[in-house]
């Protein structure tokens, strides 16, 4: 199965019950991001950056976040772990252009986006916790890329599939990948039952001892 494929199939509430039942339980963000573009589900590996505040000026201005975006690889997902910043928008159209060019599906901002009339136009998936007029040169600046980083306390590591949608972010470690995915498609086919059921009249706990699943 395609990542298109498992996007349509499977959703962020159901990776996250599954990981929560394999002991891996803080693989999802709380905090609120929103899909600015309107697009409500991304999902890809995790290309990671790690963004800083400035305060004085930059000598080598957007250096390692344009290449970050001229090395995305086809179905990543840029991750930029800035802390939540509100210091400026360090993500926009021209960057944006670039990480589609390079086969990026989308982009994780906790912090601040801008050009958003555009990468809506362009049907980017871009999912932000701000948005912010301000350029992002002296204000904020890339510091490392392709490390593991962290938003919530949820630790993003570089190719680990990552999925976003209205309920939030969760992360898939490698090391448990296909164990997850089977379980999650499993489970998404017994609630459609369970669904079924109830919507036929069935009550609620009676379907949950029948199909065992909620």
């Amino acid at each position: 199965m395609n990542l298109e494929e498992l996007k349509n199939k499977v959703y962020v509430a159901v990776l996250s019950d599954v990981l929560d039942q394999l002991g891996y339980t803080h693989q999802a963000t709380r905090i609120p991001f929103h899909a600015y573009t309107g697009i409500p589900k991304l999902l890809g590996r995790c290309k990671t950056s790690l963004w800083a505040d400035l305060y004085d000026v930059d000598p080598n201005p957007y250096e390692l976040e344009l290449q970050a975006v001229d090395s995305c690889q086809p179905g990543d997902v840029l991750i930029c772990a800035a802390g939540g910043s509100t210091r400026s928008g360090i993500w926009g159209e021209l960057l944006s252009t670039a990480a589609r060019n390079s086969g990026c599906l989308g982009v994780i901002v906790h912090g601040g986006v801008r050009d958003i009339d555009k990468m809506r136009a362009m049907e980017f998936p871009v999912f932000a916790t701000s948005r912010n007029p301000y350029d992002s040169q002296n204000r904020q600046r890339v510091v490392d890329l392709d490390v593991t980083v962290e938003i919530d306390g949820v630790k993003f590591r570089p190719g680990d599939l990552v999925m976003a949608d209205e309920d939030g972010i969760v992360v898939v470690p490698q090391e448990v990948e296909e164990q997850v995915i089977a379980a999650a498609i499993q489970k998404v086919d017994a609630e459609n039952v369970t669904r079924d059921a109830i919507k036929n009249g069935m009550k609620a706990w009676e379907a949950y001892q029948k199909f065992g699943v909620l």
